[in-house]
This record gives C-alpha cells, structure tokens and sequence, in this order.
C-alpha cells in the first residue's frame, strides 16, 4: 500500500511538472510571437514614415525649384513690359517733339500699334541712302506672333506688302523657355488715304480763308 501511495503522488508531481512546463512553453511561444510582431510593425513603421519622409523633401524640392522658376519668369515678363512701355514713352515723346514731321512719328506710331501680346522690339534702324526703309529686330514667344506683328504692319497701310522676314532664330532661356529672335524690314510710306486726303484739305483751306 505505500508503494503504491508513494506511485501516484510521483505521478502527480510529474503531471504537475509537465502542466507547468506546457503553460511555460506556451507563454514563451506568445512573448516571443508578441516580440517578432511588434518588431515587424516597428520596421514597417520606420520604413514607412522613411518612404513619407523622403517623398515629402521631393515634393517641397520640386515646389521650391517651381517657385523660383515662376518668379523668374514673372521678372523677365516684367522687364519685357517695361521695356515695351518705355518704347511707347519713347514714340510719345517723338510725338510731342516733331509734330511737324509726320513721317517717323507715323512710322513710330503705327509700330507700336502693330505690336501683339508677348513680342517685344529690341532695335529699330533706317537706312541712311533711303530713310523710309526700315529693320526691325526682336523677340517674341512664337512664331505666330511674329505673323500677327506683319500683318498689323501691313494692314496699317503705312508699310508696304510683303514684309520680309530676315532671320528668326531660337534662343533656349532657363528663365522663360525658348525665345524667337527676328529681324524684318519693312517699307514705309504714306497711305493712299492721307495722299488723297491732303490735297483736298490744302484746296478747301483758301476756300474757307475766302469766305
């Protein structure tokens, strides 16, 4: 009888050793499942922000590089109006100056009103031997407004038909693209209009002075 007491209370014990053991092991099994877990959502989470982080120095780069390419275009732009402007000034002044020679202040004035959006003129020269033939050099965005520029000039009636165009050339700028730069001569001469219009206003005047 003690042999066999003694027989179920070691087969106990080893029941309780083996229940321990078990709950033991699978504790370890969870703590490291937990960890191996935890670290794979860490590394995912560390390259994840990485990725974020660095797609966000690109998109600022690229906003910083936009802005300063805009506000260089915004420059040239504005350099390009003042210098229209200060043409426009320039043909005033003529104006002003020599009304009583109505040729270049015609030709001047009717340059200016030729002139379309985004072309800007750079040079203006007539020849020495015959004043009346005129080239004009410049820049513009695109070709088409190189043609808008000649046919306003035409259509005047102050150039005479065809215009030639000498030379167009692009010219790559990291400010504003490429540009074209031309150069065009051109004819002036008066209308037929005011040809017409100037006998008869110099008959009717001692006309009026007689009556």
């Amino acid at each position: 009888m003690i042999r066999i007491n003694l027989l179920t209370a070691e087969r106990k014990q080893a029941k309780k050793k083996a229940v321990v053991l078990e709950v033991g092991q699978k504790l370890t099994i969870a703590c490291s499942l937990i960890l191996v877990l935890a670290g794979v959502f860490i590394g995912w989470r560390y390259w994840a922000v990485g990725r974020d982080s660095a797609q966000l120095d690109v998109d600022i780069a690229n906003a910083q590089a936009e802005t300063t390419r805009l506000h260089t275009v915004i420059e040239q732009v504005q350099q390009f109006e003042q210098r229209k402007a200060q043409l426009q000034q320039r043909v005033q002044l003529i104006e002003q100056l020599r009304k009583g020679q109505t040729g270049p202040v015609h030709m001047l004035d009717q340059i200016s009103r030729s002139l379309p959006n985004m072309l800007w003129l750079s040079e203006l020269k007539q020849n020495e031997k015959t004043p009346e033939e005129v080239q004009i050099d410049g820049r513009c965005t695109t070709l088409t407004g190189l043609s808008d520029f000649v046919s306003n000039l035409e259509a005047t009636g102050y150039f005479k038909k065809s215009i030639e165009i000498v030379s167009t050339v692009a010219e790559p700028t990291p400010q504003v693209g490429e540009l074209i730069k031309f150069t065009i001569k051109a004819q002036f001469q008066t209308p037929v209009d005011a040809k017409a219009a100037a006998p008869a206003a110099a008959a009717a005047a001692p006309a009026k002075s007689g009556g």
